[in-house]
């Protein structure tokens, strides 16, 4: 039975591991997870936390930031009336929300709700055992790794710069930053930045190991890869992509993912180049 919907400005630890486990369950059952890298740091800090129970135990969870937010129901409970009582719990006006795989019950629960596609995320993914291309950065341009404690303003202003039109990454804060530095897959040594003779920061490419998961082998990931528009310098995107696949099979990785939008097509070309093919596909769904 869909007990009244329980609203949270923090979760307790208990709360955050039936979370947790509720993710997993449906992430064993749908084959993706049905969580994003910001919902899941979210779920440890202040926001607004949704909860769904049937009896004791949690059957639905929905995290919301601002108007933007995302919604799992335990593959136990579903059909039941869990995440219809979630996204009314979110309340009324814009919303969007992301649905992990382009299944027909996203699809289908978007449409009876009122909320219309918006916006498409692909995965995709290359295999690190095929060989890269030589691409040599250019000229006046080296490579290094982040530092911890010294770079982080000059990563933000670029990152800011590289991605002004894009709705999540180009409003990273310092809190955003220093919270990844934390998190245990972080590595300054496969985050890697562009430098020219001053050091001034003209590109980067932040790497990002995933640990191997159920039927997926363990990623490498193109994390975030940009380059500082005001000062762009022809190639040095390829040939940051290069170096920093160069890093991640030196690890003995031997699968590479990255996220793209769909819609950006210079990004898509890139990596089209590079050989990455898709391989699940997240949608965003808008409710005006």
């Amino acid at each position: 039975m869909v007990q009244p919907v329980r609203a949270a400005d923090r979760l307790s630890a208990s709360s955050v591991s039936d979370v947790l486990a509720l993710a997993d369950a449906a992430a064993a059952s749908d084959g993706v997870y049905p969580l994003s890298e910001d919902a899941v740091l979210g779920l440890r800090g202040a926001g607004r936390h949704l909860l769904s129970f049937d009896g004791s135990r949690v059957a639905g969870y929905a995290y919301i930031s601002d108007s933007s937010g995302e919604l799992v129901v335990h593959p136990d409970f579903r059909r039941a009336g869990h995440g219809t009582a979630l996204l009314a719990a979110a309340g009324s006006g814009p919303l969007t929300f992301w649905a992990h795989g382009d299944n027909p019950g996203a699809v289908a629960f978007a449409a009876r709700n009122g909320f219309s596609r918006a916006r498409v995320l692909w995965q995709m993914r290359r295999s690190l055992l095929q060989p890269l291309p030589s691409i040599p950065v250019p000229d006046g341009v080296t490579l290094r790794a982040f530092s911890p404690g010294h770079d982080e303003q000059a990563w933000l202003d670029v990152n800011a710069r590289a991605f002004a039109h894009h709705p999540e990454q180009g409003r990273w804060t310092l809190d955003d930053l220093l919270a990844r530095e934390a998190e245990p897959w972080f590595d300054p040594a496969g985050f890697l930045l562009a430098v020219d003779i001053t050091d001034k920061v003209l590109g980067f490419h932040w790497t990002k190991v995933h640990a191997a998961a159920g039927e997926d082998p363990a990623l490498g990931e193109i994390y975030v890869l940009g380059v500082d528009p005001s000062g762009h310098r022809r190639g040095l995107g390829a040939a940051l992509s290069v170096a920093g696949l160069r890093h991640l099979a030196a690890q003995g990785l031997t699968v590479s993912n990255l996220y793209v939008d769909e819609s950006n097509a210079g990004a898509v070309k890139l990596y089209r180049g590079l050989g990455y093919e898709v391989h699940k596909t997240d949608i965003s769904y808008q409710r005006p």
